[in-house]
């Protein structure tokens, strides 16, 4: 190296510079790369992702390869530079090689790279990939060496190698990707991706209809009641009942009531023969089981049992679908019988309204453990039934008891409540 002229020993240090530059990149590239990413472009057959997706197989080596490497370089390039120093500045050289080049490679070979790298992982890793596969041919021994110390170093620490979490994601965790996938995602798929992984966390009875708000046939009624009842209903199906729905007959599809239409005299029996068997749903069955069970049973509609066996309600395969894809109408605070927006920004809401559809409809926040219906949720808070005109302060959420009838409230206004603007909030 003596020997070597200036001009020579600068050249060969900018080429280690860059190469140093290219081991630095390489690694925090390789290491940037989206794993879920890299699957799917494997399965397109990308070629730039087939070698890297194989390099990552083995971390290990991979590291390996680029730290021998990136050292090897910069030891190299530090006796470079001292060897040209010393040419220059005599034995002070020494001193003034160690800063340049420590501030040289950290700018050039370091923190550039490394940001571009990081920056735009696919374009460097893939290109760079090539030559790191040629390497790890040529000096797989040398790896396999010191992969060998470092791992029985790694042992000896108490850290178990084989023991890799992966790339395993948790259902919050699957909800935080969706949701950062929003220039590439819409809102509303978005949506309905994030109901989709909460399907578990909902049961039947958050969201069937509740017993008191069923519409059916009672088949000890007359002829005339039943038919009036059939004509009258919005309903496609309609639960069939002796006295009460606890002994709940089937199930009366709307389709099938046109034959009876065209009979000169309707009885029971020509009813019940069109009647469809009843399928039942426990009220704790989640939302994701009970559409499987749907789909298995080829089922639309099921009656919703507690423990005890007693009927609670209904729950349809339209209302899980609700859940997935949100209300089939434009808007459920327009168009539901049960919330109706005031000129004063308030809501007058029927006590029977579920707490899920009143968040859903008005993007509140209301608490929906316990209680499932806005009375239920109130008489909760209040520990006993209230009279007419009640304030009742929720946690962001104000409430007046509009109405009282058959120990229920029947009737609520209500508003959001910031309290950084309590006075300008209206008093009860």
């Amino acid at each position: 190296m003596s020997n070597l002229s200036l001009e020579t020993l600068f050249s060969i240090l900018l080429i280690l510079i860059i190469i140093s530059g290219y081991f630095s990149s390489s690694e925090t590239s390789m290491m940037a790369l989206n794993r879920y990413r890299l699957r799917h472009l494997v399965k397109r057959n990308h070629k730039g992702a087939i070698r890297a997706n194989k390099l990552l197989e083995q971390p290990d080596r991979l590291i390996g390869i680029i730290l021998i490497g990136n050292n090897f370089v910069n030891i190299f390039a530090s006796a470079i530079a001292t060897i040209i120093a010393v040419r220059l500045f005599g034995d002070a050289g020494i001193l003034v090689a160690t800063i340049i080049l420590t501030i040289v490679i950290l700018i050039f070979s370091e923190v550039t790279p490394k940001t571009i790298a990081a920056v735009h992982p696919e374009k460097v890793a893939f290109p760079f990939s090539l030559p790191l596969v040629f390497l790890l041919r040529i000096f797989h021994p040398l790896v396999w060496m010191v992969n060998t110390v470092s791992n029985s170093l790694v042992r000896l620490l108490g850290f178990d190698i084989d023991d890799m979490d992966g790339d395993h994601l948790t259902t919050e965790e699957l909800k935080t990707v969706v949701y950062e996938s929003s220039t590439h995602l819409p809102v509303r798929h978005q949506n309905m991706l994030v109901n989709i992984l909460d399907l578990e966390k909902v049961s039947v009875s958050d969201i069937m209809v509740p017993r008191n708000d069923v519409v059916g046939i009672n088949i000890d009624d007359s002829v005339d009641t039943i038919m009036q009842t059939i004509v009258n209903s919005h309903h496609t199906r309609l639960p069939v009942y002796k006295e009460n729905l606890n002994n709940v007959l089937g199930f009366l599809h709307m389709r099938n009531t046109a034959k009876l239409i065209h009979l000169d005299e309707v009885n029971k029996a020509e009813l019940m023969q069109l009647t469809r068997e009843s399928y039942f749903a426990h009220e704790s069955t989640s939302l994701h089981t009970q559409l499987i069970n749907f789909q298995k049973k080829k089922r639309r509609i099921a009656m919703v049992v507690d423990e005890y066996g007693d009927v609670q309600g209904i729950v349809t395969l339209e209302d899980i679908l609700e859940e997935i894809v949100g209300n089939f109408t434009t808007s459920m605070a327009d168009e539901t019988d049960e919330i109706h927006p005031q000129k004063d920004g308030t809501y007058l809401i029927e006590g029977s309204a579920n707490i899920r559809e009143i968040n859903r409809a008005l993007d509140w926040d209301l608490p929906t453990v316990g209680a499932k219906t806005l009375n239920g949720l109130l008489t909760e808070f209040l520990e006993n039934i209230p009279e007419n005109n009640v304030g009742i302060e929720l946690p962001f959420y104000r409430a007046e008891v509009i109405q009282v009838k058959d120990n229920m409230i029947k009737n609520v206004k209500m508003w959001y409540y910031n309290p950084e603007e309590a006075e300008q909030a209206p008093l009860f």
